[in-house]
């Protein structure tokens, strides 16, 4: 039986927020640990009900059965599901159909779908599984998304230091879904910032999980209140909750990739309330 690993974040005040201490910021934003040889970890979050993790399958394959937050029969149960490679060849079988995933290549999993199975086609060169779930309200067919299909946008540059590239993944035009819009971004070498301006959404919550960066490096996440700021040093393969009223921006002592995933009111990329560089604090 797959070993399932979930921890809770409660829903947190603004004004709240503002007395955290980096322990405290961390242990309610701060989500570590996504991936462990052969198990699944789930992090769930109340901001509305946003659930990301990872499964790292190698000599056998894992299961994504329901937790007992979910008080579900299985997973997908009333849930829609979105789906990143991040290492090597991997394949997802849904309900008996199996999808091969390529490195940064994604699927999207409706709600109904009930038997989500995780497996690594090499052992010896594993995949990795990132993945985010939100609620919903309609079923929308298993659709697989490679590269190819996805929307590219090039952004930035080297003088500004944030040269990127947008794989815009699980968005409205490429899959249909209720609420969750997922995606990646590749920073080029001597780049470090990405959503700079930064901006919040009142409207959706969202989620970076930050990878590809080198060893012994580290990446300044920025959250908060525009004009109340705090910070986290985060580490490779790690994720970070963005409640609707604070801004997610970081800089990195190197370029990495990362993965955005956002649940809520509106399915809009574009719909975001800019904050320019001035304006913070």
């Amino acid at each position: 039986m797959t070993k399932i690993n979930f921890s809770q974040r409660r829903a947190c005040n603004p004004v709240d927020a503002k007395s955290y201490d980096t322990k405290r910021l961390r242990k309610e934003f701060l989500a570590q640990g996504l991936f462990v040889q052969g198990e699944i970890n789930i992090h769930y979050s109340q901001y509305e009900r946003y659930l990301l993790g990872g499964a790292f399958p190698i000599n056998s394959s894992l299961k994504l059965e329901s937790i007992s937050l979910l008080k579900a029969e299985y997973f997908c149960e009333r849930r829609e599901l979105g789906i990143i490679n991040i290492a090597n060849k991997g394949i997802v079988i849904v309900d008996g159909k199996e999808y091969t995933l390529q490195n940064k290549e994604a699927i999207y999993v409706g709600k109904g779908s009930k038997e989500i199975i995780f497996k690594s086609t090499d052992i010896s060169n594993p995949a990795k599984f990132y993945f985010s779930s939100t609620p919903a309200h309609k079923e929308y067919p298993t659709t697989l998304v490679n590269k190819e299909k996805a929307n590219i946008l090039h952004l930035g540059s080297l003088e500004t230091s944030n040269e990127r590239t947008i794989y815009q993944l699980i968005v409205p035009g490429i899959v249909e879904s209720c609420q969750l819009v997922m995606g990646l971004t590749e920073l080029q070498k001597g780049s470090v910032w990405n959503t700079m301006p930064a901006h919040t959404h009142e409207r959706r919550m969202e989620a970076y999980f930050y990878f590809d960066l080198p060893e012994n490096q580290t990446i300044l996440h920025l959250m908060g209140e525009p004009q109340e700021t705090r910070h986290l040093f985060i580490h490779n393969e790690e994720a970070v909750f963005s409640p609707e009223w604070g801004i997610h921006s970081a800089a990195g002592t190197s370029n990495y990739s990362f993965i955005w995933g956002m649940g809520g009111e509106n399915l809009d990329y574009t719909d975001m309330d800019h904050v320019q560089p001035n304006e913070l604090r």
